[in-house]
């Protein structure tokens, strides 16, 4: 029997929200075929089955959040043995009563403003199954009477999707007591009738609420930590990327007829960023409280952006690739973090990291560093400008380098002399592609 664990797919990732399962108990399941699905503040991806077998028996439902590590499935070898299925949920705890069974709906009632201490989720009825802890907080944050939504999971289960498809389309409002009958009295005299009004009609809803996903949700917890920790001060250089542009138009049609993708800006600056970080190693080190890290690999962090969140793969051993080998690696991490192929080792180990909002359009920002990293840079759009050499008027591919950093340990000086560098690189590139 093997069992099957969260894994930790960063070093600040303590926990993981078990979103779907991509098999059911019983189903023979190969090594590395993908197993569940899970989101975290970094990544939602595939996670792949440790070993083959027969998934004989799975722990934890769907939108259930664990602890890393945490035992979620066994896979029996071979073709299994025993009977397998889901968990059911323990028995009652002693001194605790259990939940009644759901009552039929016309004997269902409204719970008295006595059952809605602290904010908690009100629980008129029993719902069928275990919810979850990702559903009971999004109960209790958004005041949803579970009773009332209706469960899809195995057994009636409610899911994190059910809670939202009832926040977003709400079918069952709260009861109301209903108010004591007035006295009867008698009718008036018969009058005529007069002509009716026609009724207002409804107006439309001016707002939709819905629940943060767990990764928006980590990834605001980990932005607003970092810049709690971080005092961030961000330096902005002005790079002419001329040079850099004609060896990318020299190339770009070989390298796509040959590899099949294109060749971009950024692997020229990652490139430029491994020569900067070789000579100022403070900007690849990191904080431990009152120790210092120096790290003696350089691997660069690339930010994706995804559909509902965004990803830093990394980019391990930069300083050992060329142009072409980064490209290659920037192509690869991209297309897998959006189609939820990466694997855990692949989001963490990062030392330095690059943003690179120019390819939206951007100009230039502030990019909040990646902790425990001391520094990031955010990569502006290249657009042809007019500039001024020698007295004279060119038309120069242009670019604007953000460099945000902890200042903790960087001051604005050594920053400053990191971009030089980077700048001085790039405007000099006389390295090959290949």
């Amino acid at each position: 029997m093997t069992d099957v664990v969260m894994p930790q797919m960063g070093e600040s990732i303590v926990e993981g929200t078990l979103t779907k399962w991509l098999k059911k108990p019983g189903e023979r399941v190969e090594r590395d075929e993908p197993l569940f699905e899970i989101s975290t503040d970094k990544v939602d991806t595939e996670i792949p089955s440790p070993s083959a077998g027969t998934l004989n028996e799975i722990l934890v439902e769907e939108g259930a959040t664990v602890q890393i590590n945490t035992v979620v499935a066994r896979i029996a070898d071979g073709d299994g043995a025993g009977s397998p299925g889901v968990k059911s949920a323990p028995a009652a705890a002693p001194g605790r009563l259990a939940a009644p069974a759901p009552a039929p709906p016309s004997q269902v009632q409204a719970a008295p403003a006595s059952q809605l201490e602290n904010g908690a989720a009100r629980e008129t009825a029993a719902p069928s199954g275990p919810i979850s802890p990702l559903v009971r907080r999004m109960a209790r944050e958004n005041n949803i009477d579970l009773a009332q939504v209706q469960g899809t999971g195995a057994g009636g289960r409610i899911t994190k999707q059910d809670v939202e498809t009832y926040l977003a389309h709400p079918s069952h409002p709260p009861a109301v007591a209903a108010a004591p009958a007035p006295p009867r009295v008698a009718p008036p005299a018969p009058q005529a009738a007069a002509p009716l009004m026609p009724l207002p009609m409804p107006s439309a809803a001016k707002t939709r609420v819905e629940p943060l996903s767990a990764m928006r949700q980590k990834i605001a917890e980990h932005m607003v930590l970092s810049k709690r920790t971080s005092p961030h001060v961000t330096t902005v250089h002005r790079v002419d990327m001329t040079k850099v542009a004609k060896m990318r138009e020299r190339h770009k049609a070989d390298i796509q007829a040959r590899y099949g993708f294109s060749l971009t800006y950024l692997p020229f600056i990652a490139r430029a960023t491994v020569v900067g970080l070789r000579q100022y190693p403070l900007l690849n080190a990191s904080l431990d409280g009152t120790n210092v890290i120096f790290h003696n690999e350089i691997n660069i962090g690339i930010a994706v952006a995804l559909e509902n969140g965004l990803i830093v793969p990394v980019i391990r051993g930069a300083d050992e690739r060329n142009v072409l080998g980064l490209q290659h690696a920037i192509v690869d991490l991209a297309t897998r973090a959006r189609s939820r192929q990466l694997k855990p080792d692949e989001v963490q180990g990062g030392t330095f990291s690059i943003t690179n909002f120019g390819s939206f359009g951007s100009v230039m920002g502030t990019p909040i560093i990646n902790q425990p990293q001391v520094a990031i840079l955010g990569v502006g759009t290249v657009d042809k400008t007019p500039v001024v050499i020698d007295d004279a008027i060119a038309i120069r591919s242009m670019c604007y380098l953000s460099l945000s950093f902890d200042h903790r340990l960087v001051d604005g000086a050594l920053a400053d002399q990191f971009m030089t560098r980077v700048k001085q690189v790039l405007e000099d590139w006389s390295e090959d592609v290949l």
